[in-house]
């Protein structure tokens, strides 16, 4: 559909299907009927249960705070939509403009967006991940599954992992008081996503509160008995620990597979779009009819040398999908770029964490607020002498400040002095990032593509 005529029969009574009953599925749905679209909205999600929030699995729910069911995102508007729930998407044929089902059913769209997110990548070993007691954390069924385990009081629990949800499942598990070891390949907790400077703040943090912290180490095998029970993990240093539940902790993969022979610019590392979040075809050429939102999602960011940045983050997936939503009914003078800027947040063994910007870009860091040793500080991240991420521990009020200096491309360091004269040293150090090329556990954004040299811009969202 071309042209302000065609853009209004869309609105009044085109066809929209969003595959991916998510946060940035629902907020797009929302968005749309908000602008005005009356046309038909399909939602088609692979799990039975309409849109519900993901961050309470790991926390509220593994505390008994809350039940899995007791999730559902709120929501701003009815959709009068149609519902097809529990039924995957397997293929898409642009041509056409349909959506096959897993049922055989094909849905006709006008316009598509695909919001189908991330899932938790499962145990390598297929025998061993179908042990009794093994668990991913990723759906609402894994976090009624495992709140129910942890609530027989298992002996211990073994966390594979020390990302972000890896150290919030066991600071979940200390807080029941149960017995956690956490195993991490790389050198402390977090590195992937803060690096080693802060890793280390964090993994004094876990051996404080109770946890067997094991870094630098893989598990290799999972032992069952014969029931087909989980009852050890053995080590790549020789040990084992013996354990009653597992939780794999390994990071996510993107949902993309049922685009395979699509003709769509989807792989591995999520489906590639334009600042306007219209998908790429496999050619590199921008579609016009289909669009991508969320943890799928792999968009150029003018703030960040234009990198292609794959964000795993709750208000990621909610500023795209409502981008997304506005620039399918409009024409190409009115649509926006997506602009947000990245931020995430966690909750663990007390500690408020919060982040903006892109730390793993950071090649150096200053803590500019604050103290490691207190654990309350800021810690701000330089790449190629400018401010490009920051990160909180119990500080969170300074980090809208740091948000400036990064839209701002205020140089590296920040060349004043602070509130706060108690840090130590001020002197930027190594922010010690694992190499990239060796895979670790959590970061919450992927870098994913041409890395240009960086230009010194303003940067201001839209409204």
């Amino acid at each position: 559909m071309n042209g302000d005529a065609s853009l209004e029969q869309l609105r009044r009574e085109g066809r929209v299907v969003i595959v991916g009953a998510s946060l940035a599925g629902l907020r797009a749905a929302e968005t749309l009927r908000e602008k005005g679209f009356a046309g038909s909205l399909t939602m088609i999600g692979d799990e039975p249960y309409e849109p519900y929030d993901r961050p309470p699995l790991s926390k509220q729910v593994l505390l008994g705070m809350a039940g899995a069911d007791r999730t559902a995102l709120p929501r701003r508007r009815a959709l009068d939509a149609t519902w097809r729930l529990g039924v995957p998407a397997t293929g898409l044929d642009m041509a056409a403009g349909r959506v096959r089902l897993a049922d055989g059913d094909e849905v006709p769209y006008d316009r598509l967006l695909i919001a189908t997110g991330v899932r938790a990548r499962p145990w390598p070993h297929a025998a061993e991940a179908e042990l009794d007691g093994v668990f991913v954390l990723r759906t609402r069924d894994d976090g009624a599954a495992l709140a129910r385990r942890l609530a027989e009081r298992p002996k211990r629990v073994l966390v594979i992992g020390a990302g972000f949800t890896g150290s919030e499942i066991a600071s979940a598990c200390r807080e029941r008081g149960l017995a956690v070891t956490v195993a991490e390949r790389a050198a402390a907790p977090l590195v992937g996503a803060l690096g080693g400077v802060v890793g280390a703040v964090a993994a004094e943090l876990q051996r404080e509160h109770g946890v067997d912290l094991r870094c630098g180490v893989m598990v290799t095998a999972l032992e069952g008995d014969a029931t087909g029970r989980v009852r050890a993990a053995h080590l790549s240093d020789g040990s084992s620990v013996e354990t009653d539940v597992v939780i794999v902790s390994l990071g996510a993969t993107r949902n993309t597979e049922w685009l395979a022979g699509s003709g769509l610019g989807a792989g591995p590392r999520g489906i590639a779009c334009d600042a306007g979040c219209r998908a790429f075809d496999i050619r590199g050429i921008v579609t016009d009819d289909i669009y991508v939102a969320g943890d799928v999602a792999r968009s150029p960011h003018a703030l960040f040398g234009y990198q292609f940045l794959s964000l795993e983050h709750w208000g990621n997936a909610v500023s795209q999908a409502e981008t997304a939503a506005h620039n399918m009914l409009s024409a190409s003078s009115d649509r926006l770029p997506h602009l947000w800027m990245p931020a995430f947040w966690s909750s663990q063994f007390g500690v408020n964490i919060k982040s903006v910007g892109v730390p793993t870009l950071g090649t150096e860091i200053v803590v500019s607020q604050g103290s490691l040793a207190d654990r309350r500080f800021v810690g701000v991240y330089g790449y190629q002498g400018r401010v490009i991420g920051a990160v909180a521990f119990d500080h969170a009020r300074w980090l809208p400040f740091y948000q400036e200096l990064i839209e701002t491309t205020v140089p590296f360091p920040p060349p004043f002095p602070t509130v706060d004269r108690r840090p130590e040293g001020r002197r930027p150090v190594d922010a010690d990032f694992p190499d990239p090329s060796v895979p670790t556990h959590g970061p919450t954004v992927t870098l994913s593509g041409y890395s240009p040299a960086d230009r010194r811009m303003t940067f201001t969202p839209a409204h």
